[in-house]
């Protein structure tokens, strides 16, 4: 939050269901990070226990700190039911069949209503990062596909661990969480931080120069033939004849002004061609100038 009068910074204490329903305007987030409560470190059996079945009483008595199948979580799945949301609603209860009043139906059912209220908090360039572990992670990725819709989801950014603990010797020691990365719409901020190349890199690769700087000459044709206007000849060079077609790189149209006016293959190559960013070869096969940038996104 900012501007003239506003508040920054501003900290809420209490749960974050009721907070984001009271006092969180809709669409006013640009960003949501989470870790929520998970206690990893229990069997995993344990959260598929019911009540009654008498799992080990310290792990037990550990997890009922967190989540349990209680009121509150028989009110959250009733509370789910009338979300304007099929396809929640029916993993939802889909889900409810096999883990019946386990503690893992009372996470789910709870994070399912949490999620749903941060995807209404968000603003359609807003994007939402959820750090989970191994243990309800693919659980819940199905439950932001179907908020979210599975097209926002962009990435699963594994967190890896300096160290992992062996607690057993009947399975691998654990060494990552997962973060899981979705965006409100196709129209969302992102900025990626970037790791330099190495000087060596930059002198192998780029072996040219001019006013522009350094670059290598790269493929604006692909394998194979096609109709249409990829197959189309330009300044001489006629790719179907070689057996390839045009390929223009999407960086490359992105150099492009955004004119609104819809250009074809030969124009986009006339207009690179103007601005210096492409090159013949001595066989005659236009490639183009490959700038390094300002390193590999991470």
């Amino acid at each position: 939050m900012g501007g003239q009068g506003e508040w920054k910074n501003k900290l809420y204490y209490g749960d974050n269901l009721d907070v984001m329903r009271k006092s969180i305007a809709d669409e006013s987030i640009d960003l949501i990070y989470l870790d929520p409560p998970f206690k990893s470190d229990l069997n995993y059996n344990v959260l598929f226990r019911a009540d009654g079945l008498s799992p080990d009483e310290a792990q037990w008595t550990a997890f009922k700190d967190t989540w349990l199948w209680d009121e509150a979580a028989i009110k959250a799945l009733s509370e789910l039911q009338d979300v304007p949301n099929p396809m929640l609603v029916g993993l939802i209860n889909a889900l409810a069949i096999p883990m019946d009043q386990t503690p893992m139906l009372a996470y789910l059912v709870n994070m399912a209503l949490r999620l749903l209220e941060m995807h209404r908090k968000l603003k359609p360039t807003g994007s939402l990062y959820l750090h989970c572990d191994p243990t309800a992670s693919h659980y819940l990725k199905l439950i932001l596909d179907a908020i979210f819709d599975p097209r926002n989801f962009r990435n699963e950014i594994v967190w890896r661990r300096s160290n992992a603990h062996n607690k057993t010797t009947k399975q691998y020691g654990p060494i990552h969480d997962t973060i899981l990365f979705y965006s409100r719409t196709d129209h969302f901020f992102l900025e990626l931080g970037r790791t330099p190349y190495s000087r060596v890199s930059i002198e192998r690769k780029c072996i040219y120069s001019d006013e522009g700087g350094l670059y290598r000459l790269n493929e604006l044709t692909g394998q194979g033939t096609r109709t249409g206007e990829s197959g189309i000849a330009w300044r001489g060079y006629d790719p179907t004849a070689a057996g390839r077609h045009w390929a223009i790189p999407k960086s490359l149209k992105d150099t492009l002004p955004h004119s609104g006016v819809k250009m074809s293959v030969q124009e986009m190559l006339e207009a690179f061609f103007h601005d210096g960013n492409i090159r013949f070869t001595h066989g005659g096969r236009p490639e183009y100038k490959q700038r390094m940038g300002k390193g590999v996104p991470y």
